[in-house]
């Protein structure tokens, strides 16, 4: 199946029953091995593991659902990522169309355990353990362990269980394109949790194919089709109801919004777990196919700096770029560009409420994530054929003549303005990243 990594776990996640204790166990799967001798990434009780499982339940649901893709796709299996590090553990993954993210983080306070190994891996999320995710009734205590620590508890007779997952590709590359996204939005409000429930309450029933907007009137939130002054535009606005079964128990929500409009973000709060969910613009377009890293990719970043910076990172379970800066006499410039390029890498995520990134690396080849921007693959290719030629640059303008199958493109690339005249652009006017033609300019001129 083109396009898709196939891989094995080898055993499967499930909870166990013993008298009074309950231990969920979830496998994990990573083509990354940091420490082999370690048994898992991290043991211990969880203190709210009721919110937890409806959390876990909300994202297997947003995992399984699709908004633009037929039966057929839909019938690929994908397992959520988790992160494990800085005390504290992060569950995220995609909708099979991959225009729908989401996160869970659960903070420090409501662990009690053993952080084993830091790092990053799939989870199995077969139908069993959802089933008994949803029987965990309210103060129940739990033992949580993310890899494979067996305790005599429940210890059973050794078993293989492989199951195949497909992994489509363009989940992968969504997974480092939007923390390029949430670094670029900003808080627009803040919602008690009767206003947050009043607000959805309003939302219009059936599939919404035209753009909504969020807007405050006095002290109520509401959903209009209407655009005013300051309002948040959503695209594909029935896609929220996958958060409905989170509202009873939740403190408050808070909505982000991209800069350019071109992603929405819905923060839960209950206690110490927080549920992040962030929409693409539309329904049909997914977070992989947006080319916001594209622009990171462009400047190379030696391996050894990757190298250093990833056992920097994986060993502080943390990242500063304003210390990268200080550190290595860096430009800011230079340091954004660093940063971005380690998060189109799989190697950062973004944090909203701390403002900053947070280290982890994704469980594949940093070979495979690069591999999955045929844009980027297209502007080397026209690079090394010889087709771009500049004309002229220097600090406030670029004009470059790029030769195509039967016909020249013309670059423009100045400080406020970007163009040229191919049809990519001419369709989308920048909105879904440059095309290939500016993209060899910028990097032959910054090369």
């Amino acid at each position: 199946m083109e396009g898709t990594l196939i891989y094995n776990y080898s055993g499967a996640s499930s909870l166990v029953r013993r008298d009074a204790l309950e231990e969920l166990f979830l496998a994990k799967y990573s083509e990354i091995h940091k420490n082999t001798d370690a048994p898992c990434f991290f043991w211990g009780n969880v203190r709210q593991p009721f919110i937890l499982a409806r959390c876990l339940i909300t994202l297997s649901n947003i995992v399984k659902s699709s908004f633009n893709l037929s039966p057929f796709q839909m019938a690929l299996l994908k397992d959520p990522i988790v992160t494990a590090g800085n005390h504290r553990l992060r569950f995220e993954g995609f909708s099979h169309c991959a225009g729908v993210y989401a996160r869970i983080d659960v903070l420090p306070d409501g662990l009690e355990g053993e952080f084993i190994e830091n790092g990053t891996t799939n989870v199995d999320f077969n139908q069993p353990m959802i089933t008994a995710l949803g029987s965990i009734r309210p103060n129940e205590k739990i033992t949580l362990s993310v890899g494979e620590k067996e305790v005599g508890l429940y210890k059973e007779e050794e078993k293989i269980i492989e199951r195949k997952v497909p992994l489509p590709a363009k989940w992968i590359k969504g997974l480092g394109t939007v923390q390029v996204y949430l670094s670029e939005s900003e808080k627009r409000h803040a919602f008690n949790k009767i206003q947050t429930q009043q607000l959805f309450r309003g939302m219009p029933k059936g599939v919404v194919k035209s753009d909504y907007y969020l807007i405050v009137r006095g002290n109520k939130p509401i959903f209009s089709p209407v655009k005013s002054a300051d309002a948040v535009c959503i695209g594909g606005l029935h896609r929220l109801r996958l958060l409905e079964p989170l509202l009873p128990y939740i403190d408050y929500m808070q909505v982000f919004s991209h800069s350019n409009m071109q992603s929405t973000t819905w923060q839960l709060y209950m206690g110490p777990i927080r549920f992040s969910f962030s929409l693409s613009r539309e329904c049909w377009r997914g977070f992989s196919g947006e080319g916001a890293v594209l622009e990171s990719l462009i400047s190379e970043v030696p391996d050894e700096w990757i190298d250093a910076l990833d056992k920097y990172a994986y060993a502080n379970q943390s990242f500063n770029p304003a210390m990268l800066t200080l550190e290595e006499n860096l430009s800011f410039s230079k340091a954004d560009n660093i940063t971005g390029r380690l998060a189109a890498m799989g190697l950062l995520g973004y944090d909203l409420d701390d403002h900053e990134f947070f280290y982890r690396r994704l469980p594949f080849k940093l070979s495979r994530i690069i591999g999955l921007n045929p844009r980027i693959k297209n502007a080397e290719k026209l690079i090394e054929r010889g087709k771009v030629e500049i004309l002229n640059s220097n600090k406030e303008r670029t004009e470059a003549r790029i030769e195509g199958t039967g016909v020249h493109h013309t670059v423009i690339i100045e400080e406020e303005k970007e163009r040229c005249t191919c049809e990519w652009f001419s369709k989308y006017q920048g909105e879904r990243g440059p095309c290939k033609h500016m993209l060899a300019v910028k990097k032959l001129v910054n090369g």
